[in-house]
């Protein structure tokens, strides 16, 4: 792979791992545009959202730090922030290494995510306007049965172009989360879910990775993570103000292209 389209898939993964538009659908359909197909491309546009996951880590290093130093006091907050975490993660971890094969093979297909970005945009509009209701305003506060049931939503994500952001995200809506706090908790649980997606990935093809696809990851991995850190904090400060209808629409629009240009080449 060129040295452009590893940098261009880079900033595709960066810029829309954590907002509700699916960068794993992004990477596919901007793979089927640049001819990116090799056997590794699956586990690269898996891995390199590693770069996206260190950004989290990066900007919300503090949070983690008194997460980790509460842990050892048993203090009532962090331990309620590690739980909720920990549920909005491992039903995905569980159902994705039953699925792995089957996710691999929907990677495959640009018109599955193409159609999953419309599908996906009029779901975020409809629960935009059908979530009124707020019972919760942090992720500390949040109850464990609101955790395990984004958790197991964030299990549709599997399907590429649905989003794992998005799914995270609406699904705490529906549930009563604020927004702030349900992007906060999307991109923490982003954390032990890719970390575990990535790991799952190069444990299933390492053996067919060349030393030039490592190559490859780690400058995608580099591109994304400097991207990714802008893109948090601006994503935060729209979604406060603005909602998420701007990132449905997008999707819709993004998803109607790609199915007429898929069916016309």
């Amino acid at each position: 792979m060129d040295l452009l389209t590893i940098i261009l898939l880079g900033i595709v993964e960066g810029l829309t791992e954590f907002i509700p538009v699916s960068s794993t659908g992004h990477l596919v359909l901007a793979g089927a545009l640049l001819g990116f197909h090799g056997a590794a491309s699956g586990t690269f546009e898996i891995v390199i959202q590693l770069g996206a996951i260190l950004a989290v880590i990066v900007v919300y290093w503090r949070r983690f730090w008194d997460v980790l130093v509460g842990l050892f006091a048993w203090s009532k907050g962090p331990v309620a922030f590690t739980r909720n975490v920990l549920l909005g993660f491992l039903p995905s971890m569980a159902i994705g290494a039953v699925a792995y094969s089957a996710i691999q093979q929907m990677l495959k297909s640009p018109m599955i995510v193409a159609v999953a970005l419309i599908l996906g945009g009029i779901a975020i509009l409809l629960i935009e306007r059908m979530t009124k209701r707020i019972t919760t305003e942090s992720v500390e506060g949040m109850s464990w049965r609101t955790a395990l049931g984004i958790g197991l939503l964030q299990c549709l994500s599997m399907i590429p172009g649905v989003s794992r952001s998005g799914a995270t995200i609406m699904g705490a809506l529906a549930l009563g989360v604020e927004r702030k706090t349900a992007a906060e908790f999307s991109f923490f649980v982003a954390v032990p879910t890719m970390v575990g997606a990535s790991a799952y990935a190069l444990y299933k093809s390492g053996g067919a990775l060349a030393v030039s696809d490592l190559g490859d990851i780690a400058i995608g991995f580099v591109v994304s993570f400097v991207v990714a850190i802008a893109v948090i904090k601006a994503f935060v400060a729209i979604v406060s103000r603005h909602g998420f209808a701007p990132f449905a629409w997008y999707r819709i629009v993004v998803g109607a292209i790609a199915v007429a240009w898929l069916i016309a080449r």
